[in-house]
């Protein structure tokens, strides 16, 4: 079912009309910016090949939390600065980590600026949609995201995350809803940590 539901959320993308040039940086920028809350499911395609689904909300800048559906059930929350995985199996606080050591953080910035110097390392057309291969200009060696975005309107429908090893980690989204005003608490590593009885890790 898993592996079904990757198949049709890439279709959608092939299926769609063929645009005549890539998007432009500023453009992409602007819709990013854009983008204030955001609830969407996702279909994740692991590094070792499993595929996981769920739901992702955004609260930019800063704010991300990724529920994944069972078996699964990781919880994953950014509150601004940093990142906490919960792992249902245990009972140990979460991991934590700077999210500036991810990506991400490049799309939940406060103000998006692909045009920034050393930014951007590669931009171009793919049939229907424009992908934007950015890393952080301060930390190159923290690896990359590519942005996957579609025309007419424009929208993010997919990004990979490329890890300082190697390893990728793709997420296609689902038609991106506006997440009208979500609950700060959604985002709140303590939170989280206090209804699951535990103490945040730091």
């Amino acid at each position: 079912m898993r592996r079904f539901a990757l198949f049709c959320a890439v279709a959608v993308l092939s299926a769609l009309p063929v645009a005549a040039a890539p998007l432009s940086l500023a453009e992409l920028s602007a819709y990013l910016n854009r983008l204030t809350t955001v609830e969407a499911p996702f279909t994740q395609v692991n590094p070792d090949g499993t595929i996981s689904t769920g739901t992702v909300r955004i609260a930019r800048p800063g704010r991300i939390r990724f529920e994944y559906a069972p078996p699964d059930r990781t919880l994953v929350l950014a509150d601004g600065q940093q990142v906490a995985v919960f792992d249902p199996k245990s009972n140990q606080p979460p991991q934590t980590f700077a999210l500036r050591q991810t990506p991400l953080h490049l799309i939940l910035a406060p103000q998006v600026d692909l045009g920034r110097a050393r930014m951007v390392v590669g931009h171009r057309e793919d049939g229907p949609t424009t992908r934007v291969l950015a890393q952080d200009p301060d930390n190159p060696g923290l690896g990359t995201i590519e942005l996957v975005f579609t025309d007419r309107p424009v929208a993010l429908r997919q990004w990979i995350i490329t890890d300082e090893a190697g390893a990728q980690t793709t997420l296609v989204l689902g038609d991106l809803g506006g997440g009208g005003r979500l609950d700060p608490n959604l985002f709140s590593i303590e939170a989280e940590a206090a209804a699951r009885g535990l103490t945040p890790g730091r």
